[in-house]
């Protein structure tokens, strides 16, 4: 018996033998059956199957088991021992699964009596009843508010009622106001909270990833040999450390002479672009890690949410984002950011009088990356630009005025954004939003 017949069956079986009430699972099973039907799932025999796959198994009482290994072993044949960082097949039939419930929905004219839901970062489905309005019954006037309504003449009752009436209505006008106020008030205290929920509600810190490339440094020979022509010149390790070895550009330099420092490299436009997240969470009461080079691994991006900083210098970054809308390219020697569509815009740094001018970077909230946990990628062309990205994840006010743009439900999507910042004196302006994609 194949996989689908035996899905099937198990939901014959349920009615039976389900965990939750009998009425709830009837319900349940028959909107699994309408969603299946719908223009959103007709089509895709794989959504199907794993929509029916987790509702069936929490409708049996084994939501705890839906777990990335058992749905692949189970569902998708999947060996026992399968890597699951080197096959996400079950995190992304996931995002489609939930990106085609959430198309369903919208689409949807009437409440349904129950709605099932995915939400990011789990595998259990949840389903949400219609809630019903209860009328109340007005309580009875008490033995001494009739004898005071009965001593009031007719005229006099109507002009209380009145009063009352408007009165009532004042009162609910104000609520309404200070209700939206409040609402609006909310929203914008809570929008870069939303931006960054997945990380807040993960059990484990954010990592926050730089990059630090092969360095290389004049060994000490080097120096002496210099300082042996120029008594009293860098002999201290200070010296060293803060000033330029001022050698004539013909002096002659042997690869012996250069020696790599793996304790040098982090670029400043990564440093400023981390501690600006990491002052961000801090004041969301997000604890965070910072790792540096080859201080994390790729099984450490797949435990933890992650904050990855830098483009180019950053392999993580670079394989993270291939195969986005927008991604990194480098093509003979130039460096710019590309739209991958048909037509796709490219954008490039801009330089003048030997200056970087303008930079652009890309800021990337990836739900379902291929790393199977939330993922923020703030990068840049160049320095200057991964540090406008920082500011822009980091900053509520940026946010909101990106997200705008964005219809409702975007808390639920995958976000990409290309940046441009202006640069003087080496310094990078505020980020403004140039292109941006979500699905």
């Amino acid at each position: 018996m194949n996989v689908a017949a035996q899905i099937k069956e198990h939901a014959a079986k349920l009615e039976h033998h389900a965990s939750v009430d009998p009425e709830l699972c009837r319900i349940v099973l028959q909107e699994l059956e309408r969603v299946q039907a719908s223009r959103f799932f007709k089509n895709s025999q794989r959504s199907r199957q794993f929509l029916e796959y987790i509702v069936t198994r929490k409708l049996a009482g084994h939501g705890e088991d839906l777990k990335e290994r058992t749905i692949g072993t189970e569902l998708f044949q999947r060996p026992a021992n399968y890597a699951t960082g080197d096959d996400p097949v079950v995190r992304v039939q996931a995002g489609e699964v939930r990106r085609r419930l959430e198309q369903f929905y919208q689409a949807e004219a009437e409440q349904p009596v129950v709605r099932i839901e995915l939400a990011v970062g789990s595998y259990a489905p949840q389903f949400h009843l219609r809630s019903s309005e209860a009328v109340e019954e007005p309580e009875p006037a008490r033995p001494e508010q009739q004898g005071i309504v009965a001593a009031v003449s007719t005229p006099q009752r109507k002009m209380l009622v009145g009063s009352v009436v408007l009165l009532c209505v004042l009162i609910a006008l104000a609520a309404l106001v200070y209700g939206v106020r409040a609402r609006s008030i909310a929203q914008q205290a809570t929008i870069t909270e939303e931006f960054w929920a997945p990380a807040l509600a993960s059990q484990q810190p954010v990592l926050i990833c730089l990059a630090k490339p092969v360095v290389y440094r004049p060994t000490l020979e080097l120096y002496q040999k210099y300082s042996s022509k120029h008594p009293g010149t860098f002999t201290t390790e200070v010296e060293r450390s803060n000033q330029v070895l001022p050698l004539d550009p013909q002096t002659p330099v042997v690869w012996s002479e250069m020696a790599p420092y793996p304790d040098y490299g982090a670029a400043a436009g990564d440093v400023e672009a981390a501690v600006s997240m990491s002052a961000l969470l801090g004041k969301l009461n997000k604890p965070t890690q910072v790792r540096i080079g080859e201080h994390y691994t790729f099984e450490d991006l797949r435990n933890s949410p992650s904050a990855v900083i830098g483009a180019f210098n950053n392999k993580w970054t670079m394989q993270i984002t291939s195969g986005l809308h927008f991604s990194f390219v480098e093509d003979n020697g130039a460096y710019s950011i590309r739209e991958i569509a048909p037509g796709g815009r490219s954008w490039v740094p801009k330089t003048g009088k030997g200056q970087t001018e303008q930079d652009y970077a890309i800021v990337a909230r990836l739900l379902d990356s291929n790393t199977g946990q939330f993922t923020i990628v703030a990068a840049g062309i160049l320095g200057n630009g991964t540090q406008a990205a920082g500011e822009f994840v980091s900053r509520p006010a940026l946010l909101e005025k990106a997200l705008r743009a964005f219809p409702a439900g975007w808390q639920n999507k995958n976000l990409e954004f290309v940046l441009q910042t202006d640069i003087t004196d080496t310094v990078a302006g505020p980020p403004s939003v140039v292109a941006y994609y979500s699905w």
